[in-house]
């Protein structure tokens, strides 16, 4: 084990391949009166990923304080996992209606703005060392 800042890391474990995962975060700008809306969104299509071939985790983080901003974790198989995911279900489940306007009118983002940061999984560390 590798340490750093006298943490145990090990290297992340590469499948049969040698590639490793990989790790999506969406950052979405959120404006004060859209949080609960935002959050609710992703409540309601609690499960819609999970069952995505080369899924491996997701987490939606709340910003705590000092900024607007917030982070939609996602960690993939390999980037063809992600992008699969991303041309079918995902586009799909966007273009479709749901709450807000009339029927077949697309609600307003409760984002004001949105990047995507991309990266390589290249140590990772469990409780216990493990």
């Amino acid at each position: 084990m590798d340490q750093l800042r006298g943490v145990p890391t090990a290297a992340a474990p590469k499948r049969q391949d040698g590639r490793m995962s990989v790790v999506k975060i969406n950052v979405l700008t959120v404006p004060a009166e859209q949080r609960e809306t935002l959050e609710k969104r992703f409540a309601a299509r609690a499960h819609a990923v999970e069952n995505s071939d080369g899924f491996e985790w997701f987490e939606l983080l709340r910003p705590v304080e000092g900024t607007d901003t917030y982070l939609v974790y996602t960690r993939w198989r390999d980037e063809e996992s992600f992008r699969a995911w991303l041309e079918g279900p995902m586009k799909a489940a966007h273009q479709g209606g749901g709450e807000g306007g009339p029927a077949g009118e697309r609600p307003k983002p409760a984002a004001t703005g949105s990047t995507l940061w991309s990266f390589e999984v290249v140590q990772q560390t469990a409780p216990g060392g493990e």
